[in-house]
């Protein structure tokens, strides 16, 4: 006779079926045509430093031409409170880490140089799996700063626009 414990099987049931729904929830927002720019650029090519550039320049973001700090990294494969957290971040801007747990990405950070009212080193942070930007966040480092999604604030002109047009409209 075979005795099996629900509580396990359920929980872990219900972990699955979740982690299936917000996949699902996920391509159904990325493929219907949002207009955040991380969701449509989620796979964007970032096989050299101009590329990566250029996708934070698109933002309206003035970064430093090279890395101030590049290094491996691994995705956990058991997330803490910190990571979930995190996830979520990505998630809202377009980006899920779910498919790279436990994989080794690539880190490269950036110095921004035109961060609305900064008063500390502001970074910009791309993971890189494979040549294809998975992810990535604004990090402010004032004692009140936040980490925040690519989007620079303020501003909700699509990230077509050139380089020129949003830093003008960030420093109104």
């Amino acid at each position: 006779m075979m005795f099996m414990t629900a509580k396990v099987d359920l929980k872990k049931i219900l972990t699955i079926v979740g982690i299936i729904a917000l996949l699902i929830i996920g391509a159904i927002w990325f493929l219907g045509g949002s207009e955040d720019p991380a969701a449509t650029t989620a796979v964007l090519g970032a096989a050299n430093n101009d590329q990566r550039v250029k996708y934070l320049r698109d933002f309206g973001w003035d970064v430093t031409n090279t890395p101030v700090e590049t290094g491996q990294v691994k995705i956990p494969e058991e997330a803490s409170d910190a990571f979930e957290r995190y996830c979520l971040l990505q998630k809202s801007n377009g980006f899920d880490l779910a498919p790279y747990a436990g994989k080794n990405v690539m880190r490269y950070v950036y110095r921004i140089n035109n961060y609305p009212g900064a008063t500390e080193p502001v970074y910009a942070t791309l993971l890189v799996y494979k040549n294809q930007i998975i992810c990535g966040d604004i990090t402010d480092t004032a004692a009140k700063g936040q980490i925040r999604g690519f989007q620079m604030p303020g501003i909700s002109a699509p990230a077509t626009q050139s380089t020129t047009e949003n830093t003008t409209a960030a420093t109104q």
